[in-house]
């Protein structure tokens, strides 16, 4: 990646060629939801780093989301259990 690039994704891991790239400039910079420890302890290098903007891996938390997500688990629940499935796979 162009040292004036962005990466946006996933930690993975202090030791990794993208902590490296991170650190050393390689890079200009990454956005990142996902770390080895969550919630990312405050000592944390990562969060020294101008170049990142770290993100709690909380995106997909709304309400409306878990609404619709256990909505959907009781009623394919109550579908098996009558003997009707619904939302099979394959």
């Amino acid at each position: 990646m162009a040292s004036d690039g962005y990466g946006v994704g996933r930690w993975v891991g202090g030791g990794s060629w993208a902590g490296r790239a991170l650190r050393e400039n390689w890079i200009a910079g990454a956005g990142l939801d996902v770390f080895d420890h969550e919630p990312l302890p405050d000592d944390h290098p990562l969060r020294t780093l101008p170049n990142v903007l770290a993100v709690p891996h909380l995106g997909y938390v709304t309400r409306r989301n878990y609404e619709g997500y256990f909505q959907k688990a009781v009623e394919d629940i109550t579908a098996f259990l009558a003997g009707s499935p619904i939302r099979q796979l394959g």
